[in-house]
């Protein structure tokens, strides 16, 4: 794809006259080709050029303000912010100044006013610098625009259901795609590559057989293969089920340490961990990760010591033996140990008018693909976690106002901390209290919904996108009865299995279930934290006791 200048995207450096000619210098000399690089002297000069790249349509990929400005860089940034929210936003801090501001830029970071603050270079080859800079750039050219160079190409008319979940899904692959019309050139010759009828959507990805009729599943089993290819003697020492963070963990460290690891994951690798936009509080990642790019790095570390991914393949049955059989889509594994770590998945609304409309409007899960979507749409968030926070932030940055809807009085009981406080200083960001979302329609795509309040009175809304994270159901009700799960279907491990359930009088291992062999981890265990880190923890955890399953076996 070739861009014209009018593409390219904009970073905006405003600067002092003190750093001028070297922030210019130090810009052009790593982001002036693949960017319009625009570095002006002064506020003035910064409002003027913002007016004109407004005007003319212009997207600006990163604002980067001097604080050595009159009055700092948080005034110009709080503007920018309003007028171009997708920009990535950058206080830039001369090292003099640097313990002095932080009083001022700490606060304004945790409140969402800028995205960091970086000491300006002092000399050559300041990588840390520049490494931040590339993260926001990359973070905004995959969250924000359409890529320029695409593996996958879409054939699709605009009516069909399963688009969203399918962009969804690639989007949370980390796989860039492009979408033709039928008429198009690309299109018509897509649809002439299928042999006998072409039924839309068609996803043809990487030069491979196009996919007709195309869903979320069926291009998720495209994309890796099949686990036939392992062979009918194949077994497995640890058996995956799940590609969320504890299934991930529990494949790198299983593979690393020489384990034959398979991984089953009936949708993208990730997890609902790998539809947040933005991960904050993810130890080791002070600027923040998305969800994506944590996914994507985790996947590369599994594979790279040998574990074997498979996406599109949703377990349907375990049986229990010496070596457990575990049905899926497709076929049928073995393995000598299974651990279960295939998480929760939203509830669903229950309301017909809305779920008739999913994929036209009505989105389960944050739906990260489908943000650009809502420029200039008014968009609701149903529920109070961090991840309907991190998807309302995120919405922010396009949609014209977003409006989180929760029957609790506030967010204080669900909610980070970190999440509240920059959406209480958010303008586009909207809490409504004690409410629920009880009907909504509309032509073809969702247009309105009624918004019920705790006395029974019903308001009725203009709705662009509703986007629903509704709390979490645990995904294993393929499990056979002889793993037992407590009352809300989550799997028991450790002391929280009923004694009479205990071998010897002994429980089994934190992380194994009523079945030797057979452990779990992450969202779906009984008992988790549902947090990242805490299943990633799991995951790992969990490889040691694999390890002590297989000992005696090992052995003999």
């Amino acid at each position: 794809m070739t861009e014209s200048a009018a593409d390219i995207p904009v970073i905006l450096v405003v600067a002092s006259p003190e750093h001028h000619a070297s922030l210019a210098d130090e810009f052009a000399s790593r982001y002036g080709r693949d960017y319009d690089l625009q570095v002006v002297e002064g506020g003035t000069a910064a409002y003027e050029l913002k007016g004109y790249l407004m005007a003319e349509g212009r997207q600006v990929a990163l604002v980067a303000v001097d604080h050595s400005l009159d009055g700092g860089a948080l005034p110009m940034l709080d503007k920018l912010r309003v007028a171009s929210p997708t920009s990535r936003r950058v206080a830039l801090v001369p090292a003099s100044r640097f313990v002095a501001a932080l009083d001022e830029l700490r606060p304004a970071l945790a409140q969402g006013r800028l995205d960091t603050y970086l000491i300006i270079p002092q000399g050559a080859r300041d990588e840390e610098f520049h490494t931040a800079i590339s993260e926001y750039l990359s973070d905004w050219g995959w969250s924000a625009t359409s890529p320029v160079v695409a593996g996958v190409q879409i054939v699709d008319d605009g009516t069909q259901s399963s688009i969203p979940a399918i962009r969804d899904f690639l989007d949370r692959m980390g796989i860039a795609y492009e979408r033709f019309a039928p008429d198009s050139q690309p299109g018509r010759e897509l649809i002439a590559s299928v042999e006998g009828d072409a039924p839309l959507p068609i996803v043809r990805a990487f030069g491979r057989e196009p996919v007709t009729a195309a869903t979320e599943r069926t291009v998720a089993a495209a994309f890796y293969g099949t686990p036939a290819d392992l062979g009918d003697d194949f077994v497995a020492d640890l058996l995956v089920v799940g590609g969320g963070p504890a299934g991930l963990a529990a494949a790198v460290y299983g593979a690393s340490e020489g384990l034959e690891t398979v991984v089953l994951e009936s949708e993208a690798i990730g997890g609902q961990a790998g539809t947040s936009s933005m991960i904050r509080n993810y130890l080791g990642f002070p600027r923040g990760v998305s969800g994506m790019r944590l996914a994507l790095r985790a996947r590369v570390q599994a594979t790279r010591f040998g574990a074997r991914l498979y996406t599109g393949r949703a377990v349907t049955a375990l049986r229990v033996g010496d070596v457990h059989e575990v049905d899926f889509d497709g076929g049928t594994l073995r393995a000598r140990t299974v651990l279960v770590a295939c998480g929760v998945t939203y509830r669903r609304l229950g309301v017909p008018a809305l779920e008739e409309l999913e994929g036209r409007g009505v989105h389960y899960g944050a739906a990260t693909s489908v943000a650009r979507d809502m420029q200039g749409r008014d968009v609701f968030v149903v529920g109070g976690g961090n991840s309907a926070g991190q998807a309302a932030i995120h919405l922010a940055r396009f949609a014209s106002s977003v409006t989180i809807v929760v029957r609790r009085q506030g967010l204080e009981d669900t909610m980070s901390a970190y999440l509240i406080n920059e959406i209480a200083t958010h303008k586009r960001i909207h809490l409504r209290t004690g409410s629920r979302v009880v009907h909504g329609g509309g032509d073809g795509r969702l247009e309105w919904i009624d918004l019920e309040a705790t006395d029974g009175t019903v308001e009725r809304m203009p709705a662009g996108g509703l986007f629903l994270l509704l709390g979490a159901d645990p995904g294993c009700g393929w499990l056979p009865p002889e793993v037992e799960q407590d009352e809300r279907g989550f799997v028991l491990t450790g002391r929280e299995i009923p004694m009479d359930r205990w071998v010897d009088g002994r429980p089994p291992a934190p992380l194994e279930t009523t079945v030797a062999g057979i452990f779990a981890a992450g969202d779906v265990r009984s008992g988790s934290m549902k947090r990242v880190a805490s299943a990633s923890g799991e995951g790992a955890a969990s490889v040691s006791q694999v390890h002590a399953h297989l000992a005696p076996t090992a052995l003999s």
